[in-house]
């Protein structure tokens, strides 16, 4: 038995998979390389077009090669499935709401104009009309798998990415029936099918929202009160994949409903025990998937077209980091933000090779086309994370990005998380006491315009990276969170608590709902906008119909006091009264 195991294509390739891992994630990490780079070129290295050339002459070289290079492909895109199911945990329908514009504005014009204009010039240059069509609407695609995993979600770069590559993956499935309805073989049948396809998939999204809605904080309740990691992760793993099979099963791509499930969740209080629990998961299966993307890369193919293809790649790159760049500065964003996100998008996509494989089926392009183009996508998608890089050189000699204040007086600093109103306003109350503080913010134009106004600045993202670690979070007084994000400050609670036990966290929310959710994930103190607004509104009037300034300033403090209780009771915290001098609330 022991035997057959060893000699299993499917145990071999697993245990490769397993060593890849194990020796990309750490050496590329020690030396500070992104682990993409790295599981590109393992997937060069033990594909059929590296040693699984010679492992016909060489038996135990099969011990170091895929054997099964399709057997890979349902790993690859769940990875991708699972990408997109914690890119849902990190948002909230109100910032997808937020961001409506910039998905329907800016990501349709970008996949438009570039998708017709490549089309155009491949149409000039002699590819028929079709199969022109299908190259440039594949050849405009950007890499969520890559892009957003070294991007993020928060900061300008990120959000001006996530909204075209959002757009992108709705767009998958119409492109492609578009595709197959172009077909010689299928003129009125693909049609038909898109728009069955696209009625059936809206009842299944209504589905999955009302019923998530309801079913999913009963699950995970049930899941928590068992207190086993297991369930949990059963529970989520049923979650995404089910929605993905609802949204698949009527020819949308699973994906649109892994972004479902992941937005459901985050609007529960169990968003950062599922993050946590599946990222293992997803690190794994976006390796495969990068392994697969470089097992299709042919050296022997390259090295005899060489010049055509890098004059391919070189004109697809510099084509789409011009046309997205211009369009993001028409919309308004900064010349660095431009800058960087039109270089870090201008890559081809894991969707292009769908594309191009649908276009070869439907006939629309001949099959060594289709191999040349995706070499040319997989070559862009093995040097985006040296883009990103070049980005952000090109974004700092564009508009140098501000530096952190320096700290004059040596003291410990509040750090103030946020440098809009509300975070400003703190910050005046803290400079009015003579308190030293630092307000850090991924947005460069709230950052300069705090800066001019004299405040006291930093750029970084304080969900990601070392940002809170580089202002001496460990020894400042407070962190006080401003942001109007709902599910980032709570992530970042959680985080914070979790890193220093000993912090004091004081946190803006929206009501006491949200507040409640804050305490539970350790905030010191959770300040709701609506209370205080109600409060002040109560000062107003009550002063202003004759009643005594003490009285009511004591009646005041006394209504904030019984809210603070009840909200840290809702908190499910063991509330024991006691004398807070640091308990004044945050001002809105």
């Amino acid at each position: 038995m022991a035997s057959e195991l060893a000699h299993s294509p499917a145990m071999s390739d697993a245990l490769v998979i397993l060593g890849a891992a194990g020796i990309v994630i750490p050496v590329f990490t020690r030396f500070r390389i992104t682990p993409v780079i790295g599981f590109i070129l393992i997937g060069i290295a033990v594909g059929p077009y590296g040693l699984g050339r010679l492992a016909f002459e060489h038996d135990w070289l099969q011990y170091f090669t895929i054997t099964d290079p399709a057997g890979l492909e349902p790993f690859a895109e769940f990875g991708i499935i699972l990408l997109l199911f914690t890119i849902g945990l990190e948002l909230s329908f109100d910032r997808l709401w937020q961001m409506r514009r910039l998905v329907f504005g800016l990501g349709a014009l970008e996949l438009l104009i570039i998708g017709s204009v490549i089309a155009t010039f491949l149409a000039i240059l002699g590819q028929y009309w079709t199969g022109a069509l299908a190259l440039g609407f594949a050849l405009a695609f950007s890499s969520t798998a890559i892009v957003l995993p070294i991007a993020g979600t928060n900061s300008p770069v990120g959000r001006a990415a996530l909204s075209m590559l959002l757009f992108e993956d709705l767009m998958i499935v119409p492109i492609v029936f578009v595709l197959g309805a172009m077909a010689p073989h299928a003129q009125s049948e693909g049609w038909e099918g898109l728009v069955e396809t696209l009625w059936q998939g809206g009842l299944v999204i209504v589905g999955l929202l009302v019923v998530g809605r309801i079913a999913l904080p009963r699950l995970f309740a049930q899941a928590a009160r068992t207190k086993s990691p297991e369930l949990f992760l059963a529970a989520s793993m049923l979650v995404v994949i089910g929605a993905s099979l609802a949204t698949a099963a009527v020819g949308l791509s699973p994906i649109v409903g892994a972004l479902i499930a992941g937005l459901l969740i985050a609007e529960t209080e169990y968003h950062g025990e599922v993050e946590g629990i599946m990222n293992p998961f997803k690190g794994l299966a976006l390796g495969i998937f990068l392994i697969t993307v470089g097992m299709s890369i042919d050296l022997t193919m390259i090295w005899a077209h060489l010049g055509m293809i890098l004059l391919a790649v070189v004109m697809v790159l510099v084509f789409k980091a011009i046309v997205t760049s211009l369009l993001l500065r028409l919309m308004g964003a900064r010349r660095s933000t431009a800058a960087e996100t039109g270089v870090l998008m201008a890559s081809p996509s894991e969707t292009t090779l769908i594309v191009l494989a649908a276009a070869s089926s439907a006939m629309l392009i001949q099959p060594g086309t289709a191999q040349f183009w995706q070499i040319v996508t997989a070559i862009g998608l093995t040097v985006t994370p040296l883009l990103a890089r070049f980005g952000r050189m090109i974004a700092r000699r564009v508009e140098p990005v501000p530096h952190i204040a320096p700290d004059e007086s040596g003291e410990p600093r509040t750090i103030i998380v946020g440098a809009g109103r509300v975070g400003r306003l703190v910050a005046d109350m803290l400079a009015a006491h003579g308190k030293p503080y630092v307000a850090l913010d991924s947005d460069a134009d709230l950052i300069e315009e705090a800066k001019r106004a004299g405040y006291h600045t930093a750029f970084g993202d304080a969900a990601r990276g070392d940002a809170l670690s580089r202002l001496d979070v460990e020894t400042a007084p407070a962190v006080v969170l401003t942001m109007d994000e709902p599910v980032l400050a709570q992530r970042l609670t959680t985080k914070l608590r979790k890193t220093y036990p000993n912090l004091l966290i004081v946190a803006r929310a929206r009501d006491t709902e949200h507040a409640a959710a804050l305490y539970r994930a350790g905030a010191s103190h959770a300040v709701p906008e609506t209370l205080e607004s109600s409060l002040q509104l109560s000062e107003a009037v009550l002063v202003d119909i004759g009643v005594a300034m003490g009285p009511v300033i004591a009646s005041i403090h006394e209504k904030r006091d019984e809210f603070r209780i009840q909200i840290e009771r809702d908190g499910a915290l063991d509330y024991k009264p006691k004398l807070r001098a640091s308990s004044l609330p945050v001002s809105q």
